[in-house]
Order: C-alpha cells, then sequence, then structure tokens
C-alpha cells in the first residue's frame, strides 16, 4: 500500500520534476539516509547536497543547485524549500488524522466556552469563564487556569500549566514579602503551539498575551504580563521574565533568560544560554552572559 507520486504531485506541485513520476511512494525516509530504495522519498538540505553522489534509488526533494549531482535512476523533485515541501508532504499524506474526541476523564467547568471539533485529553483540567476557539487541541494533564482565552487551531501538549499566578512580591511594614493579586488573564491567539511542561502566568492587570503563529517549545517560563509577538518561536528552557515585550518573528534560543520589562524587537535573535539584561533592537543578535550584540560580526563575515 503507497501512495502514488503523481497524486502528490497534482496537490503539491514541484517546480521541475525529474524522473519517473508513475512511481508509487511507499515510505518517507531520513534526510540522511544512503541506502534509500526505489519506494522511499527524502529530502536533502544544502548541506548535504554531496550525499546525492552516494544515492542511486527513491525520490530525492532537493533545490535546483543539486542539479550537478542527479542521476537516472532515481527521481528528483525541484522546489525552492525541499523542508518545507517535505513537511506538507507528512502533513498531506502521512499524518493519521485523528477524530475530535473530548476525553470523559478531562474536567471542564460549566461555564467554559468551547469551539467546534476541539480535542481535549485525559486529565486536562479547564477551569471557569475560559473560551477554547474551533479546532484547537489540548493534551494530557494540561491545566487552563479561569479566565484564558485560547484562539482556533492551537495546539497545547501535555503537563502544562496556562493562567497560573506569578511570582510577584511585595513586603510588607513587618518586611515579610505579601504575593500581590494576578486578576488578569492569558490569552492565545490562532495557530499558537504550546510543547509540553511549559508553565504561562496570567497578568496582575490586563493579560498576558501570545500571539497569532507564536510557536512555544517544552520547558519554557513565560511570565506574567509578557506579550510574545506574531510568528516567534521560544525554544527549551526559555525563561521570559514579566512584562517583557517580544516582537514579531524573533527567535530565543534554548536556555535563554530575558529580564523583566524588556524589548526584544522585531526579527531580534536571542543566541543560546544568553542572559538579556537591555533591550534589543529590531534584526540585532545578542549572545553571551550579559548578551551583547554580534550583529555587525555577523555581518562582516
Amino acid at each position: 500500500m503507497g501512495i502514488k507520486l503523481n497524486d502528490i504531485l497534482n496537490r503539491l506541485p514541484a517546480v521541475e520534476v525529474i524522473g519517473n513520476t508513475n512511481k508509487v511512494i511507499t515510505a518517507v525516509v531520513s534526510p540522511t539516509k544512503k541506502d534509500i530504495e526505489e519506494g522511499e522519498i527524502m529530502w536533502i538540505s544544502e548541506k548535504n547536497i554531496d550525499l546525492l553522489k552516494e544515492i542511486n534509488l527513491g525520490t530525492i526533494i532537493c533545490s535546483a543547485t543539486a542539479r550537478n549531482n542527479f542521476k537516472q535512476t532515481c527521481t528528483y523533485l525541484v522546489v525552492n524549500n525541499p523542508r518545507l515541501y517535505f513537511l506538507q508532504i507528512l502533513e498531506n499524506f502521512f499524518v493519521e488524522k485523528e477524530l475530535p474526541v473530548i476525553s470523559n476523564q478531562s474536567l471542564i467547568d460549566p461555564t467554559v466556552k468551547l469551539g467546534k471539533n476541539v480535542s481535549i485529553g485525559s486529565g486536562v483540567i479547564v477551569e471557569r469563564d475560559c473560551e477554547i476557539g474551533d479546532e484547537t487541541i489540548i493534551d494530557s494533564n494540561t491545566v487552563i487556569k479561569r479566565k484564558t482565552k485560547i484562539g482556533n487551531r492551537v495546539k497545547i501538549g501535555a503537563n502544562n500549566t496556562i493562567g497560573g499566578v506569578g511570582f510577584g512580591y511585595e513586603k510588607n511594614e513587618s518586611g515579610q514579602f505579601e504575593l500581590i493579586p494576578h486578576i488578569g488573564n492569558v490569552v492565545i491567539e490562532d495557530d499558537v503551539e504550546i510543547g509540553n511542561n511549559s508553565a504561562i502566568d496570567r497578568a496582575v492587570l490586563g493579560s498576558t498575551l501570545i500571539r497569532k503563529n507564536a510557536k512555544i517549545d517544552n520547558l519554557v517560563h513565560i511570565a506574567h504580563g509578557v506579550e510574545i509577538g506574531e510568528n516567534s518561536l521560544i525554544i527549551a528552557n526559555a525563561m521570559i521574565a514579566g512584562s517583557v515585550v517580544v516582537g514579531k518573528n524573533v527567535w530565543v534560543a534554548p536556555s535563554a533568560s530575558v529580564l523583566n520589562k524588556l524589548t526584544i524587537d522585531d526579527h531580534a535573535t536571542i543566541g543560546m544560554g544568553a542572559v538579556v539584561i537591555g533591550n534589543v533592537s529590531p534584526s540585532q543578535t545578542v549572545v553571551g552572559n550579559p548578551a551583547k550584540d554580534i550583529s555587525s560580526l555577523k555581518k562582516s563575515n
């Protein structure tokens, strides 16, 4: 049982096709596999173009720069972005579509507004006055605290806490720390994806905002009052402290830490393990502890 290559091409046209399009694709394989078989399909990155010299069978997704390594025994799908094209093949032809199910082992408050085709796993708790949009998926044992608003097509992994109380204290007259009441909420816009074991705290006042198409990895902490901009990526073990504003298309690498009340502007890059203690300008790249700008160094190289 397989998928006709012509069916793939009818739905996902390539820039150019070289070779036999009448074959049947039976499996997708790793982009580093050398002994690919006739019914298999893979993609080749720019870094691995030399691997084509060792591949004698199968269907390869690649860019036009690979042309000098083509062989008559293989089929080549020439596209502008091989990895994206491969992703689209997986999504359209190889991912099993599951019907939306709300587990009877979840606990959903009667005040919650649920959209269409929502999936909720076992052990999930959704507290009062929450809103969950159409086609959103929430995996097992995640807790959605009160007044959280979640948009359409959002994917939330397992063991997350969304909308918990943040870490905000003030000393009283006796020198003892008292928790500042957090009466805000969390708002998650459309097409956001959140991995596993992450925490997103609700705002003291107003909302902690996760804008459209932002992607948040596993083990991420986003504190109270933070705004994560559209299409930004916050990667594993990162910590974004309270009231930080992260712009659009920002990349925050693993284990980075951002001090509270800073602005990370559009298209900025925060390096792995960076400790950010000052604002970051648009398109700036900062690395190290304390984080320093290396944008000019990158351009000179």
